[in-house]
């Protein structure tokens, strides 16, 4: 009884549909009920979307709702839901509420008093790290990094020592940058898997070093959609070669990267194993 009562659509209830990363046959037959029987979809992309229900045969109603309305979207999703309406949320590929704005939406549901519930589903990170070859008993997933080269170093300066099997996104036009910045900072000799196009036709996993991806993609062009898997820290802190700088040369290296003075310093001391307020010190006097 508890299992039939699980499968019926309730009303006032937001579903967090997971759906396929790459190939449509990918998606459950539960998934497919409650995207038939909800009063409606919120889709990252409703045109993404429109194929997938089309496959299926499915005419429930869809509504827009990602990054850039999510504000006003949001609230007339929880309005209805609010009336006795239920709606699915699903996003271009994979499961809701990971690297999307979805993660905004349950939040405001829970706070409205909405119930929540989840159809299980595709999740590109953790399938890359299952055909990386990487260990998969820690892993962190970092998502998208900045764009801004001088916040991405930052972010990867954050993440040098974390013993954690690492995982990212990332577009193919921005791949190389993000390449070479994760060579300099965490090293050349560090082990990646990078999967792209995972479930479609062309799925490829390429499994390699920092030091030769960067050259291999300097003579290929990236093509579709990455996750990268980067093998983990040792945890042991080692002196980055910039430490061989004046203090004041060092700083002024992540200045010129786009680091503000003061985030500019922290990025200099965290390099010689200081505190901050120290090298601060330094450079005053």
């Amino acid at each position: 009884m508890e299992e039939l009562e699980k499968n019926r659509v309730m009303p006032s209830t937001l579903y967090l549909v997971a759906t396929p990363i790459g190939n449509l046959a990918d998606i459950s037959e539960r998934a497919k009920k409650v995207l038939s029987e909800v009063d409606f979809i919120a889709a990252e992309d409703t045109r993404n979307t429109l194929k997938l229900l089309t496959r299926y045969g499915i005419r429930s109603e869809l509504v827009s709702y990602h990054e850039h309305n999510r504000a006003a979207s949001g609230g007339k999703i929880i309005e209805r839901l609010l009336c006795g309406e239920s709606c699915a949320l699903v996003t271009d590929a994979g499961m809701p509420a990971i690297s999307d704005p979805g993660e905004d939406i349950v939040r405001l549901a829970y706070e409205s008093g909405i119930t929540v519930s989840i159809i299980p589903g595709a999740c590109a990170a953790v399938s890359a790290l299952a055909l990386s070859g990487l260990p998969t008993a820690r892993f962190a997933f970092e998502g998208f990094l900045p764009v801004a080269r001088g916040e991405r170093q930052k972010r990867l300066l954050s993440l040098k020592t974390d013993t954690h099997t690492l995982i990212f996104y990332e577009a193919p036009h921005k791949l190389c940058g993000t390449l070479s910045d994760m060579a300099e900072v965490l090293g050349k000799e560090r082990k990646i898997s990078l999967c792209r196009e995972l479930t479609k036709l062309n799925e490829e996993v390429m499994r390699t070093t920092l030091g030769e991806a960067v050259a291999y993609f300097g003579n290929h062009e990236p093509r579709g959609e990455y996750v990268l898997v980067v093998e983990g820290g040792s945890g042991e802190v080692a002196e980055s070669p910039l430490c061989s700088l004046s203090p004041e040369e060092h700083v002024r290296h992540y200045e010129d990267e786009g680091l503000s003075r003061m985030d500019a310093i922290k990025a200099a001391a965290r390099d010689r194993g200081m505190k901050k307020s120290e090298l601060y010190n330094i450079l005053v006097k």
